[in-house]
């Protein structure tokens, strides 16, 4: 497949204004062949009926460790030289378990720095892969600053959430992926919090149909890229609880990859609210019968608030992880209230 795409599209692996390229996505999927790639791809008829498209949902919640993360996790750490020491990342709990799963793999020490707003489930599921988690702060970027510190006094190297090239190249196989399987796809809808993810989809899926809208969407509340793109330079900003917790976090006032590229590829970022999210997270168990985590179904909760009025179909998405603290789902589910960090989220029961 790789030299049949390249016989479609001569411009793969140009050097440009890019700081990535389809190549660079090319080379991360033959690294993470057969250990994180080629998750399903189904349509939802609830949520076609809704958008007036076809609604296609990347299924990430199939990987290994139930999270898109591993792809970025895989592409970087598989392509570290033999005499690496360990690894050392930051994580709001995917990215972290992502990283602790592929050290693993290739029998590496990983330390995974986290805030204390992570929830218990994600750190309790990071430590069952044998890495050594460290709760640093309130905030991530506290615990990038440890992470950093690491790598620094005890030489090990740092794994970006986002803002490396092997990891975003690997997130990018996402976007390969799902244009290979649906070519007229018109939109995706990506799930934006440091932009690794969406950079990653981004550079392939604009590579290979430029025309095609890539929207970044976030919760309103501590949304860091999305304040970033709008500010015109990456910005701190106040974190809070969400339900979306996998997507918080700030982007690092030095970002050097996944903010220009979110900037100059997303064509809008749009921002759901906690009861938005809530809804949607019921929408995607009863209608599509799938348990999921908030961050996960922002593109539906977009669709669903009106939000996206005028998106073109076929709509793509991805279902990024299943890593969730069971008991506020069922909360969720059963609609009673929520308590997510300060705030009150009301409960409603799906249907009423």
């Amino acid at each position: 497949m790789d030299d049949v795409l390249r016989g479609v599209f001569p411009f793969l692996g140009r050097s440009d204004a890019m700081p990535l390229t389809l190549a660079d996505i090319f080379a991360a999927r033959r690294r993470i062949r057969g250990l994180a790639d080629a998750t399903p791809f189904i349509p939802s008829p609830f949520m076609s009926e809704r958008v007036g498209h076809e609604f296609l949902m990347k299924m990430e919640v199939m990987q290994p460790i139930g999270a898109f993360k591993l792809r970025g996790a895989l592409s970087a750490i598989m392509a570290l030289p033999e005499d690496v020491r360990g690894v050392t990342c930051c994580s709001t709990g995917n990215h972290g378990r992502a990283v602790a799963y592929a050290a693993h793999r290739r029998g590496l020490n990983a330390v995974i720095c986290m805030s204390a707003l992570v929830p218990k489930a994600k750190v309790d599921g990071i430590r069952a892969f044998g890495a050594d988690v460290r709760i640093v702060g309130q905030t991530q970027d506290e615990a990038m600053t440890e992470s950093k510190r690491l790598c620094e006094v005890e030489g090990l190297v740092e794994v970006s959430p986002f803002d490396d090239p092997h990891v975003i190249s690997g997130q990018g196989t996402i976007g390969l992926e799902m244009l290979e399987a649906r070519p007229d796809l018109e939109t995706l809808l990506v799930p934006l919090s440091g932009g690794g993810l969406a950079a990653g989809v981004a550079v392939a899926a604009k590579a290979i149909k430029p025309a095609i809208s890539v929207i970044g969407i976030s919760m309103d509340r501590g949304a860091a890229m999305a304040q970033s793109i709008r500010a015109g330079h990456p910005v701190e900003v106040p974190e809070f609880a969400s339900l979306a917790d996998s997507l918080g976090g700030g982007i690092g006032l030095h970002n050097r990859l996944s903010f220009p590229l979110c900037r100059d590829l997303l064509d809008d970022t749009v921002l759901v609210t906690e009861e938005e999210i809530r809804h949607a997270m019921q929408v995607m168990f009863f209608e599509d019968r799938i348990a999921a985590e908030g961050a996960s179904v922002v593109g539906q909760a977009a669709v669903l608030a009106g939000k996206l009025p005028k998106v073109r179909g076929p709509v793509g998405t991805i279902v990024t992880g299943r890593n969730l603290d069971m008991a506020t789902f069922t909360k969720i589910m059963i609609g009673e209230d929520v308590h997510i960090g300060d705030l009150l989220v009301k409960g409603q029961s799906y249907g009423a």
